[in-house]
């Protein structure tokens, strides 16, 4: 990750009301634990017809950056110097640029697992390795290479955390989107990258971390209550997910601030 991800966005100041040149257009609603940087400009609606701008809590908008009208800048979402959000920011992203796009997510930068980058893959062991999130593992299975084509197996029983009800495949995903963004109260998920690479974050409504996924014979297991998004697909990428449950729409936690509070409540 960037340097620029890491800096400090913001001058040392006790009140927003010292930061010169910072311009809040009409509608624009800003909540008070909000940071915004010197000379941000954030647009607003031109007429009542039109939604407002939103920064929600904790959100963190750089110097010089400009948000345009109509979108919501997620929970404590950063949005980087100089650059310029034209769409809405979900929470805990960080983004960059212009236009601006995810570079990665608050909390994660110094822990992030990559199964081809952080080890050579013999010295991975066979089996289910426990990250920093509660319950999220990540799995290496079997590989077998040949020359007429290498093969991965598991068995669902034997080397897998559950049978699954369902399976679903994402690609052709443009490398600015995100996918997931959500919860589920009862419905366990697996994900394979069988091609391509994808970065995960997982997140118990404590830890967070960013796992990227490179090679087939790797995955991670999402339990009930783990936030998961899925970001920075290659243009190859192809990612299998299953599922421990039929769909079920109700099952769905689509707000991130209702599962912090549905994480404390458990706790």
């Amino acid at each position: 990750m960037s340097d620029k991800v890491k800096r400090s966005l913001f001058p040392t100041t006790d009140s927003q009301e010292h930061l010169p040149g910072v311009y809040l257009g009409p509608g624009v609603s800003v909540h008070e634990t909000a940071r915004i940087g010197p000379y941000a400009v954030i647009l607003g609606a031109d007429d009542d017809s039109q939604p407002g701008t939103v920064i929600e809590a904790h959100a963190e908008i750089g110097a010089n950056a400009t948000i345009s009208p109509g979108i919501t800048i997620g929970v404590r979402a950063q949005i980087n110097p100089g650059s310029v959000v034209t769409r809405s920011v979900p929470p805990l992203a960080i983004v960059e640029g212009n236009p601006a796009k995810i570079i990665g997510y608050v909390e994660t930068t110094e822990h992030r697992y990559s199964v081809q980058e952080t080890a050579p893959r013999e010295t991975i062991a066979l089996g289910a390795h426990q990250t920093r999130v509660k319950g999220v593992t990540l799995h290496h299975f079997k590989m077998v290479p040949d020359l007429r084509g290498s093969l991965t197996v598991a068995e669902f029983e034997k080397d897998f955390p559950f049978t699954p009800k369902r399976y679903f495949l994402v690609y052709d995903v443009p490398t600015a989107e995100t996918r997931g963004e959500h919860a589920h109260l009862q419905c366990a998920q697996f994900l394979i990258a069988v091609k391509g690479s994808v970065c995960v974050i997982v997140d118990d409504g404590t830890q967070r971390d960013e796992i990227i996924l490179n090679r087939p014979q790797y995955g991670i297991y999402l339990p009930p209550m783990t936030w998961g998004i899925q970001y920075n697909y290659s243009s190859d990428a192809v990612l299998l997910v299953f599922a421990s449950e039929t769909y079920d729409s109700a099952d769905y936690i689509r707000e991130y601030t209702q599962f912090l509070e549905l994480t404390k409540r458990a706790t």
